[in-house]
């Protein structure tokens, strides 16, 4: 499946738009105290493990839009657009959502 930021794909026609299609992943309070206690991971003000569980948690948002593209029966998602959330009591918890425009190019 072909996924783009734009609202086209260069050299391809949009035969279908199927709808609008979206995915969501959250992080969980532990996963930030587990973070925070191996602050020894922080290197030049990066830090390994908050960038791997908000990776994971990226995959999975995009595995779910992609899967109800698919069910929808296209074959590329344009106008993909990307948020990070801080949500839940004292903003304990990290939502990433991502949503886009499922089509069929033809």
């Amino acid at each position: 499946m072909l996924l783009s930021t734009t609202p086209t794909i260069e050299g391809n026609t949009i035969s279908n738009y199927k709808g609008v299609v979206v995915g969501e992943a959250i992080l969980g309070a532990n996963i930030f105290r587990d973070m925070f206690a191996g602050i020894r991971d922080i290197v030049g003000g990066r830090s390994g493990a908050y960038e791997k569980e908000l990776a994971k948690a990226r995959e999975i948002a995009f595995g779910e839009m992609q899967e109800s593209a698919s069910e929808l029966g296209a074959n590329a998602i344009v106008g993909i657009d990307i948020d990070y959330e801080v949500i839940g009591k004292d903003g304990s918890m990290m939502m990433v959502s991502v949503s886009g425009t499922a089509v069929t190019l033809g």
